[in-house]
């Protein structure tokens, strides 16, 4: 009897501990905006068990503010957000404590966008027009540089504040072109409706080539065991989603067919797929150190602090 009883707890203790072990750690991670194809590689992580497999219970919130996610995971009420360089370096310029730990998309996404059939050919086109934005400060920045290589200045446009309605401000000829347009996604909208865009690139005017949507921690966080899990199972998804993209599609709009199978989702998710980065923890210093001197000479931060006090590459 004293010889089962003691098999028996054995056996309990191997089994909690067991359980303790394989039991998923959870992890939250707060998007930029709802989620959209610029997301692919997360969501099909996701629908595809990655997390799961790395040991993760993985929670994906839709924020209902976009500036909200960076300072709640500075705050610790959440572990990772879905951000943007430019914006790292101003919220770190502020001494909003969050360092970058993964690339989402590699590439700008920002253009101007102007109505193809309209008076604007060339950047020099847009000397005493109205030019719509959303947000103040950075995408002010990458226009005046535009403008400064075509020998114009902020002075010879009107910023118009249209309030993310920048499709909307165009095709009312409200404004004359906007900045901060998405080329993955303004310009299929525009084309939807039959008035077809034409885009003017920020990185081919003078602009530095920077990271459009990247992850962020709290700083003094970023040795969490978790985010070295986390950032290989995110990619796998990317690997799967260049692999199999028809696949991912429909891992992608599973479970959300009527809120994310439409026209515009559809052409956004094959402008976007080679613009995912394939080693989402790899980090380029050059292009960090870069976009921080340029932010700087613009006045839109104040130092140009090391890049590993804001950027690391978990391996």
């Amino acid at each position: 009897m004293k010889r089962c009883l003691g098999l028996l707890v054995a056996a309990l203790t191997i089994t909690t501990f067991t359980y303790r072990a394989s039991a998923a750690e959870k992890l939250t991670l707060l998007l930029d905006w709802f989620i959209n194809p610029d997301h692919a590689p997360l969501i099909v992580a996701q629908e595809k068990g990655y997390f799961k497999a790395a040991g993760l219970e993985v929670t994906i919130i839709e924020p209902s503010n976009p500036n909200d996610p960076p300072r709640l995971v500075a705050a610790g009420r959440g572990d990772i957000a879905i951000s943007y360089q430019p914006t790292l370096h101003i919220q770190v310029d502020k001494g909003i404590p969050l360092v970058r730990i993964g690339t989402l998309v590699a590439t700008p996404l920002n253009s101007v966008v102007v109505l193809k059939d309209g008076p604007v050919k060339s950047i020099k086109d847009l000397k005493g027009r109205k030019v719509g934005y959303s947000v103040a400060g950075t995408e002010q920045a990458l226009l005046g540089t535009m403008l400064e290589r075509h020998g114009l200045s902020l002075k010879d446009v009107t910023l118009v504040n249209v309030n993310f309605n920048l499709s909307a401000a165009l095709l009312s000829r409200r404004v004359d072109a906007v900045v901060g347009a998405y080329r993955n996604f303004e310009l299929n909208q525009l084309d939807i409706e039959k008035r077809p865009g034409r885009a003017f690139y920020p990185e081919e005017h003078g602009v530095p080539a920077y990271d459009e949507l990247i992850a962020v921690a709290k700083a003094d966080r970023v040795g969490d065991p978790r985010f070295k899990k986390f950032l290989r199972a995110w990619e796998r998804g990317v690997i799967y989603l260049l692999n199999h993209p028809k696949e991912s599609w429909k891992l992608f709009i599973r479970g959300r067919k009527k809120k994310l199978d439409n026209e515009l989702n559809r052409r956004a998710w094959r402008d976007t797929l080679p613009r995912f980065a394939s080693r989402p923890a790899a980090l380029d210093r050059h292009r960090y150190r870069t976009f921080a001197n340029f932010l700087k000479r613009k006045g839109l931060i104040k130092t140009t602090p090391p890049v590993a006090k804001y950027a690391v590459e978990l391996d």
